[in-house]
């Protein structure tokens, strides 16, 4: 079975936008983000809301930057963490624009950008997206496990969940970032019920994903600038670089983690790394998008990697799967060479 579908009609990034809060604006990406609330509350009076004002913002701000307006979009596909994933649904609702809201836990951000480059390969007329993915750390804390304010302590292989905010606008036609290929997931065991361990249940995951798409893709990975994952975070991330060391040899000099990259990991308390589908929407457009675009990274795999689970199905001992959607990128300058 193919898996890896090759985009047969120019799409590219118009704009983008990354959104987020306190820790965010201390971390070493910190300058890169375009806004960031340093009470986390974005003027709302709930955190719940406060998430759903965080994607209204990025949106708005990658409309801007790219001189559209919300009435140029023809779909926008969003999601979040909270459930039924009413942060976007309620934060973008006021733009009038047609839905598809989507749930893959932290690999959300390249699900919808995934799902809105399908809907425009097949489609002959459709010219612009959208894709937004958020998340929030007090709550997804509140849903997914305590409170903040319970102060309960956490594991060293625990992440931090990021207040943060991608946006992304695709169009049809070559640009400075295109996306050439992408990869659905498999659902992967991933071997452990510890909720405090997300990022090792996701390492399982993401190696499958790269291991699949260089067998069927025949690709050499000297061809590829970097692979790029969501939150493995620290335990995630040495799990995998140990397995591609041994199945793909060199691969693992190429794997980086949005969640080693978004906090500062010697001064912020953020243990094993920064987790939420935030993580990986906000450092992919504040980072790893201006680089393609500057032709400083020529192609790269970028995985979200997502803990498919719920505070009941941890509680009642059940194993952590993950999923791990792959999407290729290519600088517009080495495409139109």
């Amino acid at each position: 079975m193919k898996r890896i579908t090759k985009i047969n009609s120019d799409i590219h990034f118009k704009s983008w936008a990354a959104v987020g809060g306190y820790e965010e604006r201390r971390g070493p990406l910190g300058e890169k983000f375009d806004f960031c609330d340093m009470s986390d509350k974005f003027g709302q009076t709930t955190w719940e809301i406060a998430e759903a004002e965080m994607g209204r913002v990025a949106l708005n701000t990658a409309l801007s930057k790219s001189g559209l307006s919300h009435s140029d979009i023809e779909l926008l596909v969003a999601g979040d963490l909270q459930n039924q994933c009413v942060a976007s649904s309620t934060g973008l609702s006021s733009f009038g624009i047609p839905f598809l809201g989507i749930y893959g836990a932290c690999s959300t951000c390249t699900e919808s950008i995934m799902t809105l480059s399908a809907f425009m390969n097949s489609s002959e007329t459709m010219q612009m997206g959208g894709a937004v993915t958020s998340s929030h750390n007090s709550a997804a804390e509140r849903q997914f496990r305590t409170p903040i304010e319970y102060g309960g302590q956490r594991a060293p292989t625990a992440q931090w969940t990021s207040t943060a905010a991608g946006a992304f606008i695709l169009c049809r036609g070559r640009g400075d970032v295109m996306i050439t290929e992408y990869m659905p997931g498999r659902i992967v065991d991933g071997s452990t019920s510890d909720g405090a361990n997300m990022g090792g249940a996701m390492a399982f995951a993401a190696f499958d994903s790269i291991y699949a798409y260089f067998e069927e893709s025949g690709e050499n990975p000297h061809n590829i600038d970097a692979i790029i994952t969501g939150d493995l975070g620290r335990v995630g991330s040495d799990i995998l670089r140990e397995m591609l060391s041994k199945e793909l040899p060199g691969t693992e000099a190429l794997h980086n983690d949005c969640g080693l990259l978004l906090y500062d990991m010697k001064n912020q308390d953020a243990h094993s790394g920064a987790s939420g589908c935030g993580t990986s929407a906000s450092v992919l457009a504040c980072h790893f998008l201006p680089m393609l675009a500057e032709g400083r990274l020529r192609r790269i795999l970028f995985l979200s990697t997502g803990a498919l689970m719920s505070p009941s199905s941890l509680l009642q001992g059940e194993n952590i799967y993950g999923i791990a959607p792959l999407i290729r990128l290519e600088s517009g300058k080495e495409t139109n060479k």
